[in-house]
């Protein structure tokens, strides 16, 4: 299992290991996370967090672009699934997106699991 490292706003995160009873420590957001000793990996997986999606696999962040810049160096390099995790009432009839926006494989909320529409097939 991999955590994330945040470095800075607007870059992508950097992933390294992790497993139970493993100390953390406290990196410059002020976020637990793994420390710098730990071996960097790239996730199969990614879970995301979000404050809106919508089911076309499109999520309204936070503002930082951190998981659209992770996503999409990922993705230049391997496939990934994307997993937004939300309640259900964040759901939107439509968030709005930009160019940079990386897609959601998946949404799931505490009601249903979610596979947007044109990617089942």
């Amino acid at each position: 299992m991999v955590l994330p490292v945040m470095h800075k706003v607007r870059h992508p995160l950097v992933f390294r290991d992790f497993a139970p009873g493993d100390d953390l420590v406290k990196g410059p957001f002020g976020l637990s996370e793994p420390a710098e000793d730990k071996t960097a990996r790239d996730p199969d997986i990614l879970f995301s967090p979000l404050a809106a999606f919508d089911r076309r696999g499109f999520r309204l962040g936070y503002g930082g672009g951190i998981y659209d810049a992770t996503l999409s160096g990922l993705r230049a390099t391997k496939p990934v699934a994307a997993i937004g995790v939300a309640y259900s009432c964040q759901e939107a009839d439509r968030v709005p997106t930009e160019t940079h926006d990386e897609r959601l494989d998946y949404l799931m909320t505490e009601r249903e699991t979610i596979v947007p529409a044109d990617i089942i097939g």
